[in-house]
């Protein structure tokens, strides 16, 4: 498939605000049971919240520009019953929304208080809003992902670890970010943030090697022999028919040499989780762990968006035994 760059921005933007909320709110939850330090609202959760906000929208914004008529966009909702773009679409806004109720209610200060459970944690608004946010994550991360993994006519995305995947990632993206903002928002809670980044930048290096190690194997169910019902072993194909490009030829196929796709395979492998998960472990032994953190996650994002660009063009449309396929 030829990927779109909207949506490589879609999915990697609105991953990463994902995956900080869930940050934010894990950190909130620790400082509940007095695991963690607790924090004043306003000075981390509601900056942390808007930030988180800002992704999303940003990634929100960029798929307007993969769609053809942006003035009808309401109408991908419509489907909901079938499509999981269609509940992608609804459930998105509603996410939004929790993250913005979310930080209003830190930014406000004093919370309304809902109970108090025994031992005396208190339970306010924003612990509810954080549950309810955190299950429209996950949510969101499972319609996200099911919209490539529901394809069963292509193979590459067809499976349960590209959902898994993009939780992973999301997350993994996501707790970075919240250790670079910890580290000038809240420093003390830099060591849990990069800790559990580098877990799940790990667990996201075998999720995406694990997928690779699939593809790798996968055997065409097609081939141009069951395409035309012909069943001699040895079949050239000469023209495609026309002298010029078309739609199938610009859309299903990333136009790339084997060598580029090759090399940004390694480099995504090593961009989005080898050299961030060491950068990480160089911030959490230093004391000025900032650059570090910095470092960690543009290195990181640059290279999901290079991944992101590998999980679509590594898909390999059926129509391309006749497109592409060509002696």
């Amino acid at each position: 498939m030829k990927p779109a760059f909207s949506v490589i921005l879609l999915t990697t933007l609105i991953g990463l605000g994902q995956g900080l909320f869930l940050a934010l709110f894990t950190a909130q939850s620790y400082a509940l049971f007095d695991l963690l330090p607790k924090q004043d609202g306003r000075a981390f959760y509601a900056y942390g919240s808007l930030l988180a906000l800002a992704l999303l929208v940003a990634g929100l914004a960029a798929s307007f520009f993969h769609l053809g008529r942006p003035e009808r966009a309401w109408r991908s909702a419509a489907q909901w019953r079938t499509s999981w773009l269609s509940r992608e679409v609804i459930v998105l806004p509603a996410f939004m929304a929790a993250v913005l109720l979310y930080g209003v209610f830190h930014w406000r200060g004093s919370p309304p208080v809902l109970t108090v459970l025994p031992g005396g944690i208190t339970i306010d608004v924003t612990v509810v809003l954080g549950i309810i946010g955190t299950l429209l994550a996950f949510l969101l991360f499972v319609c996200t992902g099911m919209i490539y993994a529901c394809m069963r006519f292509l193979a590459e995305w067809h499976s349960p670890l590209t959902v898994i995947n993009y939780i992973l990632l999301g997350g993994a993206s996501g707790f970075t970010l919240a250790a670079g903002y910890a580290s000038l928002a809240a420093p003390e809670l830099t060591g849990f943030f990069g800790g559990w980044a580098v877990i799940i930048t790990l667990l996201g290096l075998t999720g995406r090697a694990a997928s690779l190690r699939r593809n790798a194997r996968l055997v065409p169910k097609s081939s141009l022999q069951t395409a035309i019902g012909i069943k001699h072993p040895k079949i050239a194909q000469k023209s495609q028919g026309f002298m010029t490009g078309s739609f199938n030829t610009r859309e299903f196929f990333h136009g790339r040499t084997r060598v580029f796709f090759f090399a940004i395979k390694w480099f995504f492998l090593l961009a989005a989780f080898v050299l961030p998960a060491g950068l990480l472990a160089l911030a959490l032994a230093s004391a000025a762990a900032v650059p570090w953190l910095a470092a960690a996650f543009l290195v990181q994002y640059c290279g999901l968006l290079a991944e992101r660009w590998f999980f679509f063009a590594q898909a390999n449309h059926p129509q391309n035994l006749y497109y592409q396929a060509v002696s």
